[in-house]
């Protein structure tokens, strides 16, 4: 398995169309005075650290698990701002995990299975009156993200990852709800939104996911291997989009806050 494929000049090529639901995310918070706050899954840190001045927090604490990615964060860095390698899915072992007034992660979360479980446990790392807010991608039913699980099923790619195909982790909106009300939270917002961006070409459909979803392919294959891998998506999936200049891509997410 290769290491950290994440390449932020490749993610950031798409800035302006993954920020706006970083900062509709952000709309749901509640603003307190002196809050500590984790960013789960945190990426370069640009946006961590508009969370930590947006919200004047006393203390913020960036969580990423990609060296490559964190190698792009601010500095020096504001103050009551750090940045922790550290994987998500252990981040309530990190010694880290305690009495936040909010816990925040906007486009990460999809990569961690067993959100009933994920969700507990991001609850049990709230001070009392503490937020959850959440944005994660639920565009796994659109043709770039089944053309990507079916080139991983075709021969040589299904042998070589051992039959893996990117899992889906991503719960339906009313799930959440449902979960929320149950973790005991007081209050509640979860919707599913579709953001429209209007990309150059269909061909900036196969760039941007060799940002994002892609990316657990290349971990898995050797370079020449993924680079086959890449083009045979690239070919089937340009015949399965309208030839459009510019196209438009939809692409849906959730986005939930709760406060205990």
């Amino acid at each position: 398995m290769r290491q950290d494929p994440w390449r932020p000049e490749q993610y950031l090529r798409y800035r302006k169309e993954r920020k706006q639901p970083f900062f509709d995310l952000l709309d749901l918070v509640r603003p307190r005075a002196g809050m500590r706050v984790v960013d789960l899954g945190c990426g370069t840190g640009e946006l961590t650290a508009e969370l930590h001045r947006r919200l004047k927090a006393r203390e913020t604490i960036g969580i990423d698990s990609s060296d490559a990615m964190l190698g792009q964060a601010e500095s020096p860095t504001p103050k009551g701002l750090r940045f922790l390698n550290h994987d998500i899915r252990d981040f309530m072992e990190s010694g880290e995990s305690g009495d936040f007034d909010l816990v925040f992660s906007n486009a990460a979360l999809h990569w961690v299975p067993e959100h009933r479980q994920l969700l507990g446990r991001l609850t049990d790392a709230l001070a009392p009156g503490g937020q959850l807010a959440i944005q994660v991608p639920a565009n796994f039913d659109h043709v770039s993200h089944l053309t990507a699980s079916e080139v991983a099923r075709e021969s040589p790619f299904e042998a070589l990852l051992e039959g893996y195909t990117h899992p889906i982790s991503v719960l339906q909106p009313e799930a959440y709800a449902l979960l929320l009300e149950e973790l005991g939270y007081r209050s509640q917002h979860v919707r599913l939104h579709v953001y429209g961006h209007h990309l150059a070409s269909r061909e900036d459909v196969v760039e941007w996911l060799k940002g994002s979803l892609l990316t657990v392919y290349e971990r898995r294959l050797s370079e020449d291997l993924f680079a086959e891998f890449r083009d045979r998506y690239r070919s089937k999936l340009l015949t399965r989009l309208e030839d459009k200049r510019p196209y438009f891509f939809t692409f849906k997410r959730i986005l939930m806050w709760a406060e205990r």
